[in-house]
């Protein structure tokens, strides 16, 4: 059984970074998706980045977050990570991993099936960035 914990939220000021963890139990094989999604109050979760793990390994990030994020992960510990910089306000928001694989895809593949909630889930972690 998969399980997947975040850790790593909290409040910084408008241009701080945060680095969170998630630490993924259960994982067998190789090639597997992993992702970094988030979602506020009212609002449908959106997609962050995603990381594929496969011989021809990538990422693919969110247009908002491209440049200022970057996800990566260790193979050894099963432990994803999301590293971000330069922090705005409308990053706030409970922040989610997964995981789903093994299986032969892309990061962009990936992107999509965390976007239609396939694979394993984490239960969340908050980002508050005050201007």
């Amino acid at each position: 059984q998969v399980q997947l914990v975040e850790s790593g939220g909290g409040s910084v000021q408008a241009g701080g970074s945060l680095r969170l963890s998630c630490a993924a139990s259960g994982i067998s094989g190789t090639s597997h998706c992993w992702g970094w999604f988030r979602q506020t109050p009212g609002k449908e979760r959106e997609g962050v980045a995603s990381l594929y793990t496969g011989v021809t390994a990538s990422t693919y990030y969110d247009d908002s977050v491209k440049g200022r994020f970057t996800i990566s992960q260790d193979g050894v510990n099963n432990t994803l990570y999301l590293q971000m910089n330069s922090l705005k306000p409308e990053d706030t928001a409970m922040y989610y991993c997964a995981v789903e694989g093994p299986l032969a895809g892309s990061a962009t593949y990936c992107y999509t099936r965390f976007q239609r909630h396939k694979g394993d889930w984490g239960q969340g972690t908050q980002v508050t960035v005050s201007s």
